[in-house]
């Protein structure tokens, strides 16, 4: 069963690495997400914060903004796939949109807010706490970035 889990988040993980080389190719920092419901991919996208020229337009914002419109409003029985550790600003709309399960790949020591400079989603004061997996792909994950920010000195 752990091996099925591990397998499916691989897969995913797989996809969001996907959007983050599409992120690249657009010359944005290579992040991507993936939102699943029931094993199916819901929505996908990649950070677009010159394209729409939006500090905000992260992607996991871009993807909470695309599934709300649609009237959900609650992603209990969502899983978010995402190549970064979110940031304090995505966090917390992980947290407010009650996402059920968070799975991202590397963690960013400088921003990250679910384990490296805070912890959010383990806040207790908060109303929600979502289930939390680090590191499936984190390596891939971690080198993209690199070699895109080496690319850019």
């Amino acid at each position: 069963m752990k091996n099925d889990i591990l397998a499916q988040d691989m897969q995913f993980m797989s996809l969001a690495m996907s959007e983050a080389e599409l992120a690249k190719l657009e010359d944005e920092i290579p992040i991507g997400a993936v939102l699943i419901k029931d094993n199916l991919v819901v929505c996908k996208d990649h950070n677009r914060t010159n394209q729409l020229q939006n500090p905000l337009a992260h992607a996991e914002k871009l993807i909470i903004d695309k599934i709300t419109s649609t009237g959900i409003k609650f992603l209990t029985d969502y899983t978010l796939y995402v190549t970064l550790e979110p940031c304090m600003m995505c966090s917390g709309m992980l947290i407010w949109s009650r996402l059920g399960r968070l799975v991202f790949a590397a963690f960013d020591p400088k921003a990250g807010c679910v384990g490296s400079v805070y912890n959010v989603l383990k806040d207790k004061q908060l109303n929600h706490n979502p289930e939390v997996i680090s590191g499936i792909m984190a390596e891939e994950a971690s080198a993209l970035l690199k070699d895109f920010f080496k690319s850019k000195r």
